[in-house]
């Protein structure tokens, strides 16, 4: 199984502190899962979070739905 595969889980759940344009690795593993479908992401491929609310999206459409949802933009 690799990365492109649908349900690629590569081991170890990774825990990160989303920071402004980066993350820290607080527990290291291999994937994290979006914070809105459960979805994993493999940690080469995380490139949207929210820094405020330390939640992150596995593309681009959801990271704006959720942020449209916060923000009560219709």
């Amino acid at each position: 199984m690799n990365r492109y595969e649908p349900k690629f889980l590569g081991g170890r759940e990774a825990k990160l502190r989303y920071l402004d344009g980066d993350y820290q690795v607080v527990i290291p593993g291999d994937f994290v899962r979006c914070s809105v479908t459960g979805e994993p992401i493999p940690l080469d491929l995380v490139r949207y979070w929210n820094v405020e609310r330390q939640e992150v999206y596995a593309n681009a459409e959801i990271s704006m739905r959720r942020y449209v949802e916060l923000n009560g933009i219709r």
